[in-house]
């Protein structure tokens, strides 16, 4: 996802300065191909640029990226402002705040409801939050990311927001595998069926998106089940806090959590299929 922001925003005029990966030569291909620095540490970041997106994996890796000692996107980071535009806890994102303004930098999220196309095209839908001067200052480049725009509120909404997001369209993944795999066992014409679905009740993005990807087992990888996993465990962790029970959200990321578990983690979310459809290889196996 990061790589194809700074491909789209280099296409669109933007100077992308610098660039880093934990895996180095990922970064020094990125760098050569955009005429960019590939910086050797966090630090060589914030030093070549004044505005820094990051995308990362999880809470553990946002915490580290802006670590309070060692090497870290902190240092020298007065007046520095980072557009933070990965699915992690809201609590984080109010940390890392906290930990910026120490330093007198500033920070803002960009939750990205959108995948890897969307993203080289400049097309993403970013929800957005934190201080609404923060949010003004960097709008030319969110609007050069992205097709819709929103501001949510201050820092932690948009993440709450997109957890949200992100645990409907997992229970509706879930859903659609399972009604494709009770489909493909009882000998339906699985085209009539998703044709079927798209016409009444049973329609959703997910339908236009994966199920012609469950149906012929192409799970190239946009958004994985690993991921899927564990963004539903965010907005249960949520959920928890409001004194909610979500069942069908327990259920969908433990559909997703058994694809980890299984070795297909990495699968797209689309392969969550694997575990549903009659003879696939991802069937639950029977407990001894």
């Amino acid at each position: 996802m990061g790589a194809n922001i700074a491909r789209h925003l280099k296409d669109v005029g933007f100077p992308v300065t610098v660039v880093y990966d934990a895996h180095a030569p990922l970064a020094r291909n990125l760098a050569s191909e955009l005429g960019a620095k590939a910086a050797s540490n966090l630090a060589g970041v914030t030093a070549a640029a004044d505005y820094i997106i990051t995308v990362v994996t999880d809470d553990k890796s946002m915490a580290g990226i802006f670590a309070t000692r060692g090497d870290s996107l902190l240092q020298g980071a007065k007046g520095k402002t980072f557009i933070n535009c990965a699915t992690v806890g809201p609590a984080t994102h109010v940390e890392v705040e906290k930990r910026a303004a120490k330093v007198k930098a500033a920070t803002l999220e960009g939750c990205m409801a959108s995948s890897i196309t969307q993203a080289r095209d400049g097309t993403l839908y970013l929800m957005c939050g934190g201080k609404r001067r923060v949010f003004d200052k960097v709008k030319p480049i969110l609007d050069a990311m992205s097709v819709s725009l929103r501001y949510i509120g201050g820092t932690g909404k948009a993440a709450q927001v997109k957890a949200l997001v992100n645990m409907v369209m997992n229970i509706n993944t879930a859903g659609l595998a399972e009604g494709l795999g009770l489909g493909k066992a009882l000998r339906l014409d699985l085209n009539v069926l998703m044709e079927v679905f798209s016409q009444t009740g049973a329609n959703s993005r997910v339908l236009e998106t994966d199920g012609e990807d469950m149906v012929a087992r192409d799970h190239e990888c946009y958004f994985s089940s690993a991921h899927a996993a564990k963004d539903s465990g965010i907005a249960l962790k949520l959920a928890r806090e409001a004194g909610l029970n979500l069942p069908l959200a327990r259920a969908s990321k433990a559909q997703f959590k058994k694809m980890i578990d299984i070795g297909k983690g990495e699968l797209d979310k689309s392969g969550v299929a694997e575990l549903t459809f009659p003879g696939r290889s991802g069937k639950a196996k029977k407990k001894k």
